[in-house]
């Protein structure tokens, strides 16, 4: 709840408060629970419209890193060339997981990546990657089409990826070949 209400605010003690401000609703309001989604599902939408509200107050702004492409399309071959629509040359390999885990420098990198993401793009990536909801659960929980969703998640993605392809590529490290 943490990880998601901070999608939504600036800081990690707001998002604290959060949380504990859905839990005070939650319980203020179990009576009033119909029963027409999951639990789970009307605390999540709780904890977002919580989150927005405060979130509204901070007066936070977001980039709109979704304009535009998300790869470049130079990266592609072109119609007419021997395998169009394919990479033209494969991106630079990554470090493995092993190689980084432990590093605080690539986890900054992706909260930064992530800290630039729009609202709902980051709300998606949060609640599929980091939390591990179904594509199902996070649309009821965000109230979005499943399509939207896919959209959303792959932009986000995308950003993220490509911060990182940037950070990796600046620091000539990889994966052998």
């Amino acid at each position: 709840m943490l990880r998601l209400a901070r999608v939504y605010v600036s800081t990690p003690e707001s998002a604290a408060e959060v949380v504990q401000e859905t839990w005070l609703a939650v319980i203020a309001g179990l009576d009033g629970f119909a029963g027409r989604s999951s639990l789970r599902t009307w605390v999540y939408r709780i904890l977002i419209n919580t989150a927005k509200r405060r979130g509204g107050r901070e007066s936070r702004t977001v980039p709109l890193s979704s304009l535009g492409p998300t790869v470049d399309p130079a990266a592609f071959a072109g119609p007419g060339e021997p395998f169009s629509g394919h990479w033209r040359e494969l991106p630079a390999p990554w470090p493995t997981p092993e190689q980084h885990t432990l590093s605080a420098e690539v986890r900054d990198r992706i909260a930064t990546a992530l800290a630039g993401l729009p609202e709902r793009q980051r709300a998606v990536l949060v609640l599929r990657d980091v939390q591990g909801h179904t594509s199902a659960e996070v649309c009821a929980i965000l109230e979005l089409s499943a399509a939207n969703q896919r959209v959303l998640l792959h932009r986000a993605r995308a950003a993220v990826r490509a911060e990182l392809a940037t950070y990796f590529a600046a620091a000539g490290e990889g994966r052998p070949r």
